[in-house]
């Protein structure tokens, strides 16, 4: 079964550049990495044609985790080392 999980993973990274350059009409070649700090840890998050497929964190004393898409919605990320282990994400208030 993780062996499954992790061949899925692995599909979706090489499905994600096909997705985000049928998506725009001038694809970049390099991804955006923004860097910032919340609290103790070191955030950078990758996004490519403006698509956010990956987030590194990295903790003031501790080992760094890659974050990367659950599947295509937005905010289901997984840990790249622990599959199985969906972080959650619930929005609180929305303004329109």
């Amino acid at each position: 079964m993780r062996t499954l999980n992790r061949l899925l993973l692995l599909s979706l990274f090489a499905v994600t550049p096909v997705v985000a350059l049928a998506a725009d009409d001038a694809p970049s070649a390099d991804p955006e990495v923004t860097i910032r700090t919340e609290g103790d840890k070191t955030i950078q998050e990758y996004r490519q044609n403006g698509f956010l497929y990956a987030i590194k964190v990295t903790p003031k004393g501790g080992k760094p985790y890659f974050l990367v898409r659950a599947d295509g919605s937005d905010g289901n990320f997984v840990r790249s080392d622990q599959p199985d282990m969906l972080i959650p994400s619930w929005k609180i208030f929305e303004w329109k």
